[in-house]
């Protein structure tokens, strides 16, 4: 199928799902500006995966904190057209789930309401000690408002503040694995956009979705594109633009 057959085939399959998952990774984000983590000029081949360690964070803070603060900044970009059509489709009437990789909340920005985060957020932070909350401003401000601390501190305890981002080596948050794994086990189409699909175990929560109920959207090939019943290879812009919104 040409690229025009393949855009008239997903509308189809929008146009009868009742349940839609769309999976989203890095390259949802990089449309709005925000830098891919894997790919050859990701922020990956800059810098060391150890920079954003848990071990980084609790043992070298120093370190860890000017790192996230240069490299996890959201809150200047906006959503693209993908996160948009994706909420509109849900404001249509759809039952629509994000599952997402991505610690920016531009689905929320662009209007999502029901989004589980496989790795956390960077819209809010906790303190270690009392579990107090705080919103994106508190780290990335800081040092603004206190240019001799060298680490966030809670105002409440002085206990160290830590973004609600999943660090490697830690788990998933039970909860939005959970709930990721009962949305795409119960929808009627799950469309991957943006990510190569080799993280685990969040990869592996789309193997059994059947083949004609799987849509893959990712510039580069992925270890599923043999099991899904349809695949772009083209950038989600690209794709987004032709998905209609029937009201």
């Amino acid at each position: 199928m040409n690229f025009n057959e393949r855009i008239d085939k997903l509308n189809e399959k929008i146009a009868k799902a009742e349940k839609i998952v769309f999976f989203t990774g890095a390259g949802i984000s990089t449309e709005s500006g925000i830098k891919d983590f894997r790919s050859a000029n990701g922020l990956w081949a800059e810098t060391l995966e150890s920079m954003c360690h848990v071990t980084t964070m609790l043992r070298r803070p120093q370190v860890f904190f000017p790192f996230y603060k240069q490299s996890f900044d959201c809150r200047a970009y906006e959503p693209n057209i993908a996160h948009i059509k994706i909420a509109e489709l849900e404001k249509m009437g759809k039952k629509v789930t994000v599952v997402t990789q991505n610690v920016d909340s531009l689905h929320q920005k662009a209007g999502s309401t029901v989004v589980h985060e496989l790795h956390g957020t960077t819209a809010h932070n906790h303190c270690m000690e009392c579990f107090e909350v705080y919103d994106e401003d508190f780290i990335f401000d800081f040092d603004k408002k206190h240019p001799d601390a060298k680490i966030p501190i809670c105002p409440k305890c002085g206990g160290d503040v830590r973004p609600n981002i999943v660090c490697f080596g830690e788990s998933l948050p039970f909860d939005a694995f959970a709930n990721s794994t009962k949305a795409i086990r119960e929808a009627d189409l799950v469309v991957v956009c943006g990510t190569s699909l080799v993280v685990q175990p969040a990869a592996g929560m789309i193997e059994r979705v059947p083949y004609d109920n799987l849509v893959i959207i990712n510039r580069d090939e992925t270890p599923y594109d043999c099991r899904a019943g349809l695949v772009f290879h083209q950038g989600l812009g690209d794709v987004f633009t032709e998905v209609k919104i029937n009201e």
